[in-house]
């Protein structure tokens, strides 16, 4: 399993960030990489809601759904499918609040599909898209919220 942490500090409220993170169809908004965010359930947030993830590529999407749901605390995404070489990927966020701004920060764990060539792969490229790919929507986050 492989591991990335990013953090970005952001001049906004803590709340504020809790809501753009926790509203599943705003991850356009956010993220340059992604065409759309649609709701695969009732619950448009908290514990057990899905959504659907189109890629501005036109080919790849996936599929994730909130398995850990604490206001304001931890928040974490598990991927339930996707057109990527990955078997599991969990995605949590924690938050730091230091006066006026607030960090955020996310670990990601994934597993890559194909055994040894995929652990080649994700040494030689994957882990470097995933990481380059995550700073993007982190960059993202922070020009969202302190709209």
């Amino acid at each position: 399993m492989a591991r990335l942490i990013n953090e970005i500090t952001i001049q906004a409220p803590l709340e504020k960030i809790w809501d753009i993170l926790t509203n599943l169809e705003l991850l356009d908004k956010t993220d340059p990489s992604v065409k759309k965010a649609t709701l695969l359930s009732e619950n448009k947030s908290g514990l057990g809601a899905k959504r659907k993830v189109f890629m501005q590529d036109g080919k790849n999407w996936f599929d994730e759904m909130i398995t850990t749901f604490k206001p304001n605390e931890e928040l974490a995404y598990q991927l339930t499918d996707c057109s990527f070489p990955i078997k599991g990927l969990k995605h949590t966020y924690t938050f730091d609040v230091q006066g006026d701004h607030t960090n955020v920060r996310q670990n990601m764990e994934y597993t890559v599909k194909f055994g040894f060539l995929g652990t080649l792969l994700d040494k030689l490229m994957i882990g470097k898209q995933f990481d380059d790919g995550i700073k993007k929507f982190m960059t993202g986050l922070k020009v969202y919220a302190e709209k």
